[in-house]
């Protein structure tokens, strides 16, 4: 009489197809616990509005100027921001417009930077100011794109006294001469 050897030991009550109903639930429950550790795991950075009642009149007065030399406003997005740390911005752009980028920070940062890149990774902008400028808090430039792509759009500002910081963002088309 051949001897049988079983690798799982359950009670003798059980049957073979019992067991393997039994091994499946094991299977899909620890497939449940793998799944649901790799979502909890991914930090998700996600862009969060903040309080841009300071910066309204230079916003409305910057808006004003540009749509008075016939641009228009494509995006625009108050955003809260930490000291030190770039808050990356993608953006399509068709070659051949004249695009107008606008940041303003927070005013009493003592930095204020804007890297643009293209598709390719490239840094085709960038842009540097210190708390002390006649520009101060504000970064803006005009860009007409080589190729109809994406770009990234990454603005940065310094600040020792505060780390959450607010900052907004512009993105105006020339439309008309």
């Amino acid at each position: 009489m051949p001897k049988t050897i079983f690798i799982f030991d359950y009670p003798k009550s059980v049957k073979t197809t019992d067991m393997f109903t039994y091994l499946r639930k094991i299977v899909l429950v620890l497939l449940c616990i793998v799944l649901t550790h790799s979502v909890i795991a991914q930090e998700v950075i996600r862009q969060e509005n903040c309080d841009i009642s300071p910066l309204r009149t230079e916003i409305d007065s910057l808006k004003n100027l540009f749509n008075s030399k016939g641009y228009i406003v494509l995006r625009e997005a108050s955003m809260s921001m930490q000291s030190e740390y770039e808050m990356p911005i993608v953006v399509p752009m068709n070659q051949g417009n004249l695009y107008q980028f606008v940041f303003i920070g927070d005013p009493t940062s003592k930095l204020y930077e804007v890297r643009m890149y293209d598709y390719n990774e490239k840094q085709v902008v960038y842009k540097k100011n210190m708390w002390g400028d006649v520009d101060g808090n504000i970064i803006s430039y005009a860009y007409i794109p080589q190729f109809s792509e994406y770009h990234m759009i990454k603005p940065v500002q310094v600040n020792n006294k505060k780390k959450k910081l607010c900052g907004y963002v512009l993105l105006l088309k020339k439309v008309k001469e």
